[in-house]
């Protein structure tokens, strides 16, 4: 900020550049007109833009929702915001309106969103829904206040002068951060949401809205420079701005990486990291866990402490029974450093398993090595506290699991098995790390791990997954000290690469699942015309021509019929009248009343016909020839004439022992069209497996489980591994569609030759639950069967 001294000078400067007090308070009027036209312009594009992807985010929730209660909430939100998006809106337009008007007439007070804090007012009681706006509202303002700290103040200062000289700080800025939050805040209030939904949106105004404050900003003060508005003003932070202390003496202080008390949450609280989702109720198993988690470590230590005749103050080397002094924070951050850049150096090609295993067991002692050497003295001279030990300990054990991941592929395991010495390093820095799942880099190691779930070398051909998980671990390994935006900024980038490859996926997975419905929809419909032709045509014998007709045009058309009006339609009850009255006129006529309906029934029987013929492509000359050959055998018919009669199965087979015969010429017209065939069976789309599963074993109910989405891995003889999704459930035959994650198709299966397979072994399907989770999960339960007694008191599942 400017100092008081220096404001007057600068607006005596503008007056005279103006000349006379009147001239510039017009003047100066229609500066701050300027500004607020720039900033109601981008700001409401913003908020459009914000409104446009509220129904996208939250269909992508409801999609991946635990429970349906919870998917109703999702799309009650999205009917809820496009009911009022026009309202709220117009009242974000409001308040934006009335705060220029405020800062104009001098009256704008600081808006500066305080988290509620029962202890410091006359409040007993915070109402749950206020304080969670005040944490998601703090936390943005935070976050962006000290993101745009330069050009904001620039604009502070013009502001300022254009205003006659008045203090404008970022509270008071009618575009700042805060205030531009603050009217947001209470134009949301129009909406009737539930606390989850209503952050999710506030993520999105911080996404989308503060995210773009900057271009805003730059304008203005490219504006206010070309008006002469302190067009010499030099870029600089105020004396007084927020000083930031990053590195190893902040953890040594009791700091996480965000500025904050290790008890603290501020700016990451209530709604959680950016980007995720806040769950109260989660969040307090989540604590439970980790508190059980603890207490668990805590036992092994103390056990192997009275085994050994240990103190329980951690690894000591000190004889003797004596207490050594604890290695500082800085001592074991600065020591993982080390790690970190020798690892990068001598692991960057260790890509196997088996390497990356040799490193999780390796690290921990190599760890104390290099932190006694720091600390300047022999092994026996320090030892690490309780808490490092655990952590240590912890983050060895969550390696250790994904080294042995089932759900991962031993590729992707290796990549991500060698980011252990920065997660030890995060986990040191900020204990939130395993008590929370919004924490950015357990949202970073879990969407790898999810997206490398889908991975394999055929679905991955130009290697663009793999690429991108590897340089992630390579960035992390390079460039994460002691700042967690490295790990964030990793994170927003793997995200949007996940997104832009899943819209493409599911324009193929879309494109697989019409073509296997359309298959199906074929098959059924043929199915279903060879049953209505097989029942008129019976045991009956026909003359070839009638039985041919039937048979082959007609049951074609029967197909087409049922594709494009279905079996309940009028067209399709007029094709099987006519396949009744068609049989009926090619049977003897004994009566003169019987030959008179015949008679006056073919006019009727050639017109539809000749219509059916040429809805499935029967070739002019043909349909003459056909017609040619119907009415020498009608008249032949009505004058009692005899003739050759065949059942179905001779005319079959005489027709299968003239296409052996006889080869036709491509260019000469086929009495098939294109999709004309004799179609006198239903057969299965592909052969079942031979092998029969009893309706009530596990693997039958293990296959009916499967949900889309979720993940399979096949095996074939060769011991070849294909990673594919079930994509779609056919209504028709509930066959399922699996396919890769390019979206191409792998397979369709029914129930029972899953079931066969799971079996067999030779498919394995693949966890659901995050891989953070399934690590707690499963360290929590390892912890239980070595703790001696078993008494360790009981804790929800990482994955509640």
């Amino acid at each position: 900020m400017s100092t008081p001294e220096d404001k007057p000078s600068k607006v005596i400067e503008l007056k005279q550049r103006h000349g006379g007090a009147a001239g510039s308070d017009e003047r100066l009027g229609e500066l701050l007109k300027l500004v607020r036209g720039i900033a109601l312009k981008r700001v409401n594009g913003l908020v459009s833009t914000l409104f446009e992807n509220v129904d996208d985010a939250l269909f992508h929730l409801a999609e991946r929702a635990e429970s349906n209660a919870v998917q109703v909430q999702f799309f009650d939100g999205m009917r809820e915001v496009r009911k009022k998006r026009q309202l709220v809106e117009r009242k974000f337009q409001e308040q934006l309106s009335q705060i220029f008007n405020e800062f104009a007439d001098g009256k704008l007070k600081p808006v500066r969103p305080e988290v509620a804090n029962p202890s410091s007012g006359g409040l007993s009681l915070v109402d749950d829904q206020e304080l969670e706006d005040s944490l998601a509202v703090s936390s943005m303002v935070a976050k962006a206040e000290n993101r745009l700290s330069r050009t904001l103040h620039l604009v502070n200062q013009r502001l300022a002068v254009i205003i006659g000289g008045a203090a404008v700080e970022d509270a008071n800025n009618p575009i700042g951060p805060a205030p531009l939050c603050q009217a947001f805040r209470v134009a949301v209030r129009e909406f009737e949401l539930n606390v989850q939904v209503k952050l999710i949106i506030y993520k999105l105004f911080d996404r989308y809205v503060m995210s773009g404050l900057e271009p805003l900003y730059e304008e203005v003060n490219t504006e206010l420079i070309r008006a002469g508005v302190l067009p010499q003003i030099r870029h600089q932070l105020p004396q007084s701005g927020r000083p930031r202390s990053s590195g190893p003496a902040r953890a040594a202080q009791g700091m996480d990486p965000s500025g904050h008390g290790a008890g603290e949450q501020d700016g990451y609280a209530g709604s959680g990291y950016p980007g995720g989702s806040y769950d109260p109720v989660a969040a307090e198993l989540q604590a439970e866990l980790y508190s059980t988690l603890r207490n668990l470590l805590a036992n092994r230590r103390h056990s192997s402490d009275h085994l050994v005749g240990g103190d329980g103050s951690g690894y000591s080397g000190a004889g003797g029974g004596q207490m050594a002094p604890n290695l500082s924070p800085t001592d074991l951050l600065s020591a993982l450093s080390i790690l970190q850049n020798q690892s990068q150096t001598n692991q960057i090609h260790a890509e196997s398993v088996a390497d990356a295993a040799k490193a999780v067991q390796q690290i921990k002692q190599e760890l104390l090595d290099q932190a006694h050497r720091l600390g300047g003295t022999d092994s026996s001279g320090y030892s690490v506290s309780s808490a490092d030990e655990d952590t240590i300990d912890l983050v060895g054990m969550l390696f250790e699991f994904i080294l042995q991941d089932r759900n991962l592929p031993p590729q992707i395991q290796a990549l991500i098995g060698r980011l252990q010495i920065p997660y030890l390093k995060i986990a040191i820095l900020d204990k939130h790390l395993f008590a929370q799942k919004t924490h950015p880099a357990r949202r970073l190691l879990d969407a790898m791990a999810e997206a490398g779930k889908s991975w394999s070398a055929e679905s991955d051909v130009d290697n663009k997954l793999h690429d991108r998980i590897k340089a992630i671990v390579e960035t992390v390994l390079s460039d994460f000290d002691d700042d967690l935006s490295v790990i964030e900024h990793e994170l927003a980038g793997f995200e949007q690469f996940l997104h832009q490859h899943k819209r493409r996926a599911e324009l193929a997975e879309q494109r697989a699942a019409e073509v296997t419905r359309g298959r199906e929809k074929l098959h059924t419909a043929r199915r279903d015309a060879a049953r209505e032709i097989l029942s008129r045509i019976g045991n009956r014998e026909l003359a070839p021509v009638i039985h041919n007709v039937l048979s082959r045009p007609w049951a074609n058309y029967l197909v087409l019929t049922d594709l494009r009006h279905g079996s309940g339609s009028d067209e399709w009850k007029n094709a099987l009248r006519f396949a009744d009255e068609f049989v009926w006129s090619s049977l003897p006529k004994k009566t003169e009343a019987e030959k008179t309906r015949l008679r006056s029934l073919l006019p009727q029987l050639e017109k539809a016909l000749k219509h059916g013929l040429g809805t499935v492509a029967y070739h002019e000359g043909d349909v003459r020839a056909l017609m040619q050959e119907l009415s020498q055998f009608y008249q032949k018919l009505l004058n009692g004439e005899s003739f050759e009669l065949k059942t179905a199965e001779e005319v079959i087979a005489d027709n299968a022992a003239v296409d052996e015969s006889s080869e036709q010429p491509e260019s000469t017209p086929s009495t098939q069209s294109p999709v004309e065939e004799i179609v006198l069976s239903s057969g299965s789309v592909e052969p079942e497996a031979s092998e029969t599963v009893d309706e009530e074993d596990e693997f039958i109910e293990s296959a009916r489980q499967m949900k889309v989405g979720n993940w399979i891995e096949f095996v074939d003889e060769e011991g070849n591994r294909e990673r594919a999704k079930l994509s779609w459930i056919s209504p028709i035959s509930s066959r399922y569609l699996f396919v890769n994650r390019r979206g191409l198709k792998v397979c369709d299966k029914s129930v029972t030759s899953l079931a066969v397979e799971l079996r067999r072994g030779s498919a394995i399907l693949l966890e659901e639950v995050p891989l953070f989770d399934r690590a707690l999960d499963a360290i929590v339960e390892k912890l239980r069967q070595t703790h001696s007694g078993g008494e360790a008191s009981a804790a929800p599942p990482a994955s509640a």
